[in-house]
């Protein structure tokens, strides 16, 4: 059974959630070879209604104590921008795509997700974006993150808001 993965972390992403959620959207990841959409929606208020057919099962949950199952069964994740969601996913080599919330300001997740895009590791997009991404990509491309290197990316996240030149 192939699985997308979506989270938004501790927060809320209605936009996110609405969009993968709808049903073009749904037609889109089943044509893509997908049978299986598991939403982490986080608090917020876009519940969509689980349900399964024989083909795809759709399902919702707000919090767990661990993403790690859901990531590890994963063969896309598609995710906030948030840093720890970013690197949970990277460190398992789990093919990533970004979406950036663009109500957010000063919004240091789109540096990020610019850079790690720019070193190979993912693909970002924005809620509109998004569909004609998951069209497009060419996961092979995506480059493996290395491994056990959190100081590396804590040098990059400090760098990327401002606290270290």
């Amino acid at each position: 059974m192939k699985c997308v993965f979506v989270t938004v972390g501790t927060t809320s992403f209605d936009d996110l959630i609405a969009c993968v959620s709808a049903p073009d959207s749904l037609q889109k990841i089943e044509s893509l070879g997908y049978n299986r959409l598991i939403l982490q929606i986080g608090r917020g208020t876009v519940v969509p209604e689980p349900f399964s057919t024989e083909s795809f099962t759709l399902d919702v949950y707000r919090y767990k104590d661990s993403l790690r199952e859901d990531i590890q069964k994963a063969d896309l994740v598609i995710s906030h921008a948030g840093a720890g969601s970013c690197l949970e996913a990277l460190e398992k080599g789990k093919p990533l795509v970004v979406v950036i919330n663009e109500k957010l300001m000063n919004n240091h997740q789109l540096e990020l997700a610019k850079q790690l895009h720019k070193e190979g590791h993912l693909f970002y997009c924005t809620c509109s974006t998004l569909p004609g991404l998951l069209q497009s990509m060419d996961l092979s491309t995506l480059k493996c993150y290395p491994p056990g290197q959190p100081e590396k990316f804590s040098a990059f996240l400090d760098k990327v808001v401002g606290l270290q030149k």
